[in-house]
């Protein structure tokens, strides 16, 4: 049997893209390969969100072109988005993952241990009967992540996935992040948290104006950023 086609690496070239009359992003080459978190940072309105939206193909380009492993018309289906508020289904936490399995075709002779492994990845077991709507934020941005996993997803996109959490609840999602990305999933992640960054990142983008104004490997976007826009980004001056 021939292995399934990659998703990676994802390529933009030349991409624009407007809203509006407005230009939101600019890129004249970026490539995401497999391996340690991609992190994208930068202020608001810098493109993170329209980004990733483009890499998972909710957006298409006004100008430019995008690949998935080399091909440009490629069905998302393995890929993934999680967005900042997820919605919960009003149905039970076990509910919302068999929803999501349902979806992506799984059998469903093999559901219900599928969604006993991805509650207990997400650090949700026991959760299985409780009403997904009344669990607490970091435990819902959980149930959405196992929600997406359901996908079996090679590449994994995230907006913001800890900006209404805790430090505690934060912690717990990014501990699920490293157990995914450990895993072999590529996990592309849009955050204003630098500490977020820090922790998952094995390469950071710094959009600004729609813009890459530097993408580095993260040691060295921390250590010795290459731009003073990067240097000034993480003193937390505002970019104008």
């Amino acid at each position: 049997m021939r292995a399934p086609d990659s998703e990676l690496p994802l390529h933009f070239e030349r991409l624009q893209y407007e809203a509006g009359n407005r230009r939101i992003l600019e890129i004249e080459s970026l490539t995401i390969s497999g391996g340690a978190p991609t992190a994208v940072v930068g202020p608001n309105g810098a493109g993170k969100t329209t980004l990733l939206r483009m890499g998972m193909g909710l957006l298409v380009p006004l100008h430019g072109r995008i690949t998935w492993g080399g091909r440009a018309q490629t069905a998302p289906t393995r890929r993934a988005f999680l967005f900042q508020r997820p919605v919960m289904l009003m149905r039970s936490a076990a509910s919302n993952v068999d929803y999501a399995l349902a979806s992506a075709k799984t059998p469903r002779a093999a559901r219900k241990q599928r969604i006993s492994e991805l509650l207990a990845l997400v650090g949700l077991s026991g959760f299985e009967e409780r009403p997904a709507r009344r669990l607490s934020g970091g435990e819902q941005q959980r149930l959405a992540l196992a929600r997406a996993l359901a996908r079996d997803p090679e590449i994994l996109f995230l907006d913001e996935p800890t900006a209404s959490l805790d430090p505690a609840a934060a912690k717990s999602v990014e501990d699920v992040l490293r157990a995914v990305a450990g895993r072999g999933v590529k996990i592309v992640i849009s955050t204003h948290d630098l500490g977020t960054a820090r922790r998952l990142a094995g390469d950071v983008i710094l959009l600004h104006r729609g813009k890459i104004i530097e993408h580095s490997p993260a040691e060295t976007f921390f250590k010795q950023p290459k731009t003073e826009e990067a240097r000034r980004f993480q003193a937390g001056d505002l970019l104008i």
